[in-house]
C-alpha cells in the first residue's frame, strides 16, 4: 500500500539517522570497543520488547480505561465491527476512559491483540460520522504496525540519550586518545536533543499514515477533518494533565493532549492540526470516493 507523501521512506530515513546519531557517539568515545554498544543496545532491546508487548495494558492504565460490551457502547461496536469486516480484520476490544478530554487512542501489537480507547469527551462532542473517521484512523495505526515503530523509536532514542548521559558523567575514548574534549562534550550534550527530535518525526509520519489509510478505509475524508476540527478546539479547552505516565502513551492519542506553545511544538508528537485537516480536504478534492481498504 503506497501512500501520496512518502511517510513510509521518510520513517526508514528517520530510522537511519536514529542509527547514524547512535553510531556516530560510538566510534567519537569507544573506537574499537564495541562491548559498550552492544551493552546499550542490549537495554534497548529489552526495553522495546517490554514495552511493545504490553503497549495495551500501559496505555489503558494511564488513561484508566475500562472495558465496555456493545450494550453500553453500541454506536462504537457498530462502527468498528463494520470497519474491522472491511479491513479484514479481527474486531478489537473496546474501552473508554473516563475524561472529558476529548481524545482516542487504539494500541495493541498486532491486530489480535489490539484495543480501541475512546473518551467520553469526544463520544459526546463527535457526531456518527464524526467518530466513525476517528475510529478509522485508530484502526488504521494497529493494521500499519505504528506500536511497533513508535516502540523502535523510543527505544533507539532511549539508548542514545543513556549513552550520553554515561559519557557526560564517565567521558569516554576520544578523551583518552587525544581527541577535541569540547567537540566530544557538544556532540554528548546535543545527541540526546537529535534523538528526540527525530523520534519526534517518526511519530508525525505515522499520523499521516493513519489519517490518509482511515480515510481511505472509511471512504469519507472530510469526516475525519471535521473531528479534528472539533478535536483542536477541545483539547486547548480541556488538556490533560502532563504527568509521567500520560506522557509516555501521547503519542498514541489522536490528537496532542497537552496544552502546547512555544517550544512545545518543536517536541510536539503530532503534526500541526490545519495541515492535517488540509491534506484530508485536498484528498476530498481530488475526487476520492467511497471504496476503502480491503487488503492488508
Amino acid at each position: 500500500m503506497g501512500h501520496r507523501h512518502f511517510n513510509g521512506l521518510k520513517t526508514v530515513l528517520l530510522f537511519g539517522v536514529l542509527w547514524a546519531v547512535l553510531l556516530g557517539l560510538w566510534a567519537v568515545f569507544f573506537r574499537g570497543s564495541q562491548g559498550m554498544l552492544f551493552l546499550f543496545m542490549a537495554f534497548g532491546l529489552v526495553g522495546t520488547f517490554i514495552g511493545y508487548w504490553n503497549s495495551d495494558k500501559i496505555a489503558i492504565k494511564a488513561m484508566h480505561a475500562y472495558p465496555v460490551t456493545e450494550l453500553e457502547a453500541p454506536e462504537m461496536y457498530r462502527i468498528v465491527r463494520e470497519l474491522s469486516t472491511v479491513a479484514r480484520q479481527p474486531m478489537p476490544r473496546l474501552y473508554i476512559s473516563p475524561t472529558q478530554a476529548p481524545n482516542a487512542f487504539a494500541t495493541g501489537r498486532n491486530p489480535k491483540n489490539a484495543a480501541v480507547c475512546c473518551t467520553e469527551g469526544i463520544l459526546r462532542i463527535l457526531d456518527e460520522r464524526e467518530l466513525r473517521g476517528v475510529l478509522g484512523h485508530e484502526l488504521m495505526h494497529v493494521y500499519n504496525r505504528d506500536i511497533l515503530t513508535s516502540s523502535v523509536a523510543s527505544a533507539l532514542a532511549g539508548v542514545i540519550t543513556s549513552l550520553a548521559q554515561f559519557l557526560l558523567i564517565f567521558g569516554g575514548g576520544d578523551r583518552r586518545e587525544g581527541g577535541n574534549p569540547l567537540a566530544a562534550l557538544a556532540l554528548a550534550i546535543l545527541a540526546p536533543f537529535a534523538a528526540m527530535l527525530i523520534q519526534m518525526a517518526i511519530s508525525r509520519t505515522r499520523e499521516y499514515d493513519a489519517d490518509e489509510d482511515g480515510a481511505k478505509l472509511t471512504g469519507d475524508p472530510l469526516a475525519l477533518a471535521s473531528a479534528l476540527r472539533k478535536l483542536e478546539q477541545g483539547t486547548k479547552a480541556a488538556p490533560l494533565p502532563q504527568t509521567q505516565s500520560l506522557e509516555n502513551v501521547s503519542h498514541l492519542m489522536l490528537a496532542n493532549p497537552f496544552r502546547g506553545g512555544g517550544m512545545a511544538k518543536l517536541f510536539a508528537t503530532h503534526p500541526p492540526m490545519d495541515e492535517r485537516i488540509a491534506r484530508l480536504e485536498k484528498m476530498a478534492g481530488d475526487g476520492f470516493g467511497p471504496g476503502g481498504i480491503t487488503r492488508y
